[in-house]
């Protein structure tokens, strides 16, 4: 396992080991002790996984608030995404800013975001299934979001605003501007 930190701190590229043959591959996806040695002491308590089935669907830019916040382990097993995450914590030097990265079932590469960030993707392919461990248990009363085309995030997606398939709660998420953003610790 190789870890890759980014220009967001805390948020981490993942490329994990695959050994293929004949009959296909083996990949050991998540080991704790790997990641504890790593410096990331995360206990994941549950395992999602999505299906998105046209190309164009955005998910996002969501996170739940303290005392639910959650880390995620993202990695995508059939088609291709475009993961985006934007810091969130307002005590963080690097609020508001984003860091976009493709994720695939082709280049295996893992994201890890941290507790504080909004998060989101785009399928770049049809039949796209993204699976993430996250760490606390999902609470509905603790969602939030921005909205995934706020111009001042300034993401490049690879969507056109009226081509993008979104949910309709989605679609009412406020620009980071106006949103109402909870008080995420900083360990600058």
């Amino acid at each position: 396992m190789k870890v890759v930190p980014t220009q967001l701190p805390g948020v981490l590229l993942v490329e994990a080991d695959r050994f293929g043959d004949g009959r296909g591959f083996f990949s050991e996806t998540y080991n704790r002790r790997q990641w504890a040695a790593a410096g990331i002491d995360v206990e994941f308590v549950q395992d999602n996984q999505s299906l998105s089935a046209a190309r164009g669907t955005v998910r996002g830019l969501h996170w739940q608030a303290p005392p639910h916040a959650q880390a995620k382990l993202l990695r995508v097993t059939r088609g291709a995404i475009l993961d985006v995450v934007v810091d969130v914590r307002r005590a963080s030097p690097t609020f508001g800013r984003h860091l976009a990265v493709e994720l695939s079932a082709e280049n295996w590469r893992q994201l890890y975001v941290p507790e504080g960030f909004a998060h989101g993707f785009c399928t770049l392919t049809d039949a796209v299934e993204v699976i993430y461990k996250v760490s606390d248990y999902y609470a509905p009363e603790a969602e939030g979001g921005i909205a995934w085309d706020d111009p001042d995030l300034g993401i490049s997606w690879p969507v056109a605003r009226q081509d993008a398939t979104l949910s309709a709660k989605d679609v009412l998420l406020p620009r980071l501007a106006n949103a109402d953003i909870p008080d995420f610790p900083f360990r600058g």
